[in-house]
């Protein structure tokens, strides 16, 4: 099965092989009403225990907090998110209350629990014709001291949303990048019954 570029080894729905990060944002304004889509599908997303651990904290581009959120990005990422429509922080809260307890204690899977939500928004941000990009290249302490986060969260990444523009708009060095990228042969991630490195 294939679509642009990308092909997959075994059938699969083609939304997974739609969706990719672009850089390339027209600058677009997006209305409120489709980034709580976005993020309602991310709401969703399975959790260990059902402790949706996830949060996520937006800007829309022209808004009071845009700057901010944009300033929250390393320079090479605001290089191009500048002209995103939304730039959201994806945080995780690392405690929660299991079942038939009184207190909180440290929660495991919070992180792989954010990541099952980032992935819902990336593949409803796809279908939607918003394409999502993730970053690590982030401030994670200015992210913390200006949103006030508490203790037990941890800021686990940013996210870029918008229409996708002309890549003319990057650097030539991004251009250069701005397709769909592969991915590694099933057989080099996945194996039965014994690790393969």
């Amino acid at each position: 099965m294939s679509t642009n570029s990308r092909t997959a080894d075994h059938p699969i729905d083609k939304q997974f092989l739609e969706r990719w990060s672009p850089r390339a944002y027209s600058g677009e304004e997006i209305p409120e009403t489709t980034l709580k889509s976005l993020l309602e599908a991310a709401r969703w997303a399975p959790s260990s225990y059902n402790a949706q651990p996830w949060r996520f904290i937006y800007a829309r581009r022209n808004t009071a907090h845009w700057d901010q959120f944009l300033g929250f990005l390393n320079e090479f990422n605001q290089s191009w998110a500048k002209n995103a429509s939304a730039i959201v922080i994806a945080i995780s809260k690392t405690t929660a209350l299991p079942p038939g307890a009184s207190t909180e204690v440290p929660w495991p899977t919070h992180s792989f629990d954010a990541g099952a939500a980032w992935g819902y928004l990336a593949l409803q941000a796809s279908a939607s014709g918003w394409p999502a990009h993730g970053m690590a290249g982030i401030h994670k302490d200015k992210i913390r001291s200006e949103l006030g986060l508490p203790d037990n969260y941890a800021v686990e990444a940013a996210i870029a949303i918008g229409k996708q523009g002309d890549k003319s708009l990057l650097s030539e060095q991004m251009q250069e990048r701005e397709s769909p990228s592969p991915r590694k042969p099933l057989a080099e991630i996945a194996s039965e019954g014994k690790f393969i490195p």
